[in-house]
């Protein structure tokens, strides 16, 4: 028994690894349904309004700018999440035990890629605002080339940090080093990764809370130079809100799930992590909800583009249907011989009967 934990299991299913880790992977159906038909409405959401945010920055030159084309990569990140959502409300539960162990890291790989990229994101955003308070501008400095290549390093540390799993640091030859939430994952890695995430998410909130402390008290001391008059659409204080509510919004929905993570990595046995699982993960969806919402109601510039973006939609298809109307065939009970003449043609008949 013992050397069976410690060979290789690559071509089993992950209904195997399910069973010698005792992992009570089994939903009741209500909950299952209820999961997927509200995931999947989300999930739809997700998509759209998240494509909404990246042709708004596109479309809109009023958002060609650093933290505008960061804010559409992390949009780009909650449309990845959408996609993985969607892979995942329809591989759980037995259908997770029937994966391969391939099936089984793209689902989660997924996942991971899209956590890491907008947790990356907000670094890189956190970055740029600071850069932008410090010049006290609302608006870095940063060139295109700059940001275009913060945006590639940001995907390719994403995409490492997801395929390390793949990669070898498993348990797929060590089956006593498995986690029961990731049958296939190490708890050493779990420890590592909801630990260095948490660690992530306490040093941007520690950057924030410095960057709006030094924004109120350099607003309050502008003011007291002028009178009290001061332009604000000017500071950067409308753009530091904007981000500290979607952080705010992302540490709220990830955190119970990190610590989740991190309770099993630690071998918890009374943390009844398996019946946790479901409702944080329907938690981590609701945070890719969040996000478009936050942008169009705390940025008016947002919500107009994406109103304008809406009319263009309807309109388009207004055109496409009438286009469709006028080029459509006549219908095959209709006799062509039987049909009126034009116009031209009786006006061309009158004046060959007077002609003769």
């Amino acid at each position: 028994m013992a050397q069976d934990n410690y060979t290789c299991h690559y071509n089993e299913s992950m209904g195997f690894f399910y069973r010698k880790n005792g992992s009570d992977d089994k939903w009741d159906k209500t909950q299952l349904i209820l999961v997927q038909v509200v995931g999947s409405l989300f999930c739809c959401f997700i998509l759209v309004s998240n494509a909404m945010v990246i042709a708004a920055v596109i479309t809109n030159r009023r958002f060609h700018y650093p933290f505008y084309y960061l804010l559409a990569n992390l949009a780009a990140s909650d449309f990845l999440a959408g996609i993985a959502y969607v892979y995942l409300m329809f591989n759980t539960g037995v259908a997770s035990r029937q994966l391969t162990v391939r099936g089984y890291f793209i689902r989660q790989g997924l996942l991971d890629i899209s956590l890491s990229a907008s947790l990356a994101n907000l670094l890189v955003i956190a970055l740029e605002r600071y850069i932008s308070v410090m010049n006290w501008k609302v608006h870095s400095n940063l060139t295109k080339r700059r940001v275009t290549l913060l945006i590639v390093l940001v995907w390719a540390i994403s995409i490492f940090m997801g395929a390390v799993p793949s990669l070898g640091w498993n348990c797929i030859c060590n089956l006593d080093d498995c986690s029961k939430l990731a049958p296939i994952f190490s708890r050493s890695y779990l420890v590592f990764w909801s630990a260095s995430n948490l660690v992530v998410f306490l040093v941007m909130v520690a950057i924030y809370m410095r960057i709006y402390i030094y924004v109120k008290r350099k607003t309050l001391l502008l003011m007291s130079n002028t009178n009290g008059s001061i332009n604000r659409k000017r500071t950067p204080i409308k753009l530091i809100k904007t981000v500290m509510v979607v952080l705010g919004a992302f540490v709220f929905c990830w955190t119970p799930g990190l610590v989740v993570l991190l309770m099993d990595g630690l071998k918890c046995e009374s943390c009844k992590v398996m019946k946790l699982k479901r409702w944080l993960l329907l938690l981590a969806v609701l945070n890719s909800v969040m996000n478009p919402c936050i942008y169009s109601y705390k940025d008016e510039e947002m919500w107009t583009t994406f109103k304008n973006l809406m009319r263009c939609i309807g309109n388009g298809t207004r055109r496409q249907r009438s286009t469709r109307a006028n080029a459509r065939p006549l219908n095959s009970g209709q006799d062509p011989g039987n049909s009126q003449p034009t116009s031209e043609e009786m006006k061309s008949d009158d004046h060959g009967i007077l002609g003769t």
